[in-house]
């Protein structure tokens, strides 16, 4: 029996009974390519809602979300197609339009139901193609999606692996710049409120920031080159990526959703 070691800098074990954690982050991707590919290319209203419907709906059975992220998805969604609809229907040429039928009028500009619907068309294209992306995006951390595109993808492990540093780069920058900010202000520095003292402060933290910055990734390139990393053409993976059944049928399940949804709307 083989036992993985786990991931130190992960979130912990994959939700049960959450099946988008457990897929391969390739296979995430690879199943919304052709959904994104057609969105490009379609012009009609009921192909792209159909499938954002079927991305929040996967999104919602498959994926553990916080409160705020479901409360987005639930309610943030759909005010965002609505006023993304209304907006491209003020950029929309009313004389380009089949339905000219007058909704309001702001002085010479007459807004229209054709226009209107171009913009709903536009809103729910852009939309889908959002959510589509949040189905491997809020299911799939960096580090994996690095491992993966080294052992699927076969790209080379110096560039997998100075994303994964960068990508852990992130957090440690944000304590670090809590700490400088605290010092800054119990040395009293930019003191004061309003905009300009926040822009002050802000500007304040950005030089010890860098130096920061700086430091640690030449403790970074030197720890690298002291452990050998580049001296071979392949390298171990402690936590290794893998392409399983599951991911094989994940991915075919997409491409047929997206195949069946097309012809559907298209008769």
């Amino acid at each position: 029996m083989t036992f993985l070691a786990a991931d130190p800098y992960g979130t912990g074990a994959p939700p049960a009974g959450r099946f988008l954690h457990h897929l391969n982050p390739l296979a995430k991707v690879a199943a919304v390519v052709p959904a994104w590919v057609a969105l490009l290319f379609t012009r009609d209203v009921v192909t792209p809602l159909v499938l954002l419907l079927l991305g929040m709906l996967l999104l919602l059975v498959g994926a553990r979300l916080r409160p705020g992220v479901l409360a987005a998805l639930l309610v943030g969604v759909p005010v965002v197609v609505l006023v993304m609809a209304i907006s491209f229907g003020f950029w929309t040429d009313p004389s380009r339009v089949a339905d000219r039928t007058v909704l309001f009028s702001i002085g010479a500009f007459d807004y229209t139901a054709g226009a209107l619907a171009v913009g709903f068309a536009t809103a729910l294209r852009l939309t889908a193609l959002v959510v589509l992306a949040l189905v491997g995006g809020l299911t799939t951390t960096g580090p994996d999606l690095a491992r993966a595109l080294v052992a699927q993808l076969r790209i080379p492990y110096r560039i997998g692996y100075t994303a994964v540093a960068a990508y852990r780069f992130v957090p440690r920058f944000g304590a670090e710049l809590t700490l400088i900010r605290q010092a800054q202000r119990v040395r009293g520095v930019a003191p004061g409120r309003g905009p300009v003292a926040a822009f002050r402060r802000a500007f304040a933290a950005v030089v010890p920031l860098l130096a920061s910055s700086i430091r640690h990734a030449d403790r970074m390139a030197l720890a690298m080159e002291s452990r050998a990393f580049g001296a071979h053409p392949t390298r171990t993976e402690r936590t290794p990526s893998r392409w399983r059944v599951r991911d094989t049928a994940f991915t075919l399940a997409g491409w047929a959703v997206t195949a069946a949804v097309f012809v559907l709307v298209a008769r």
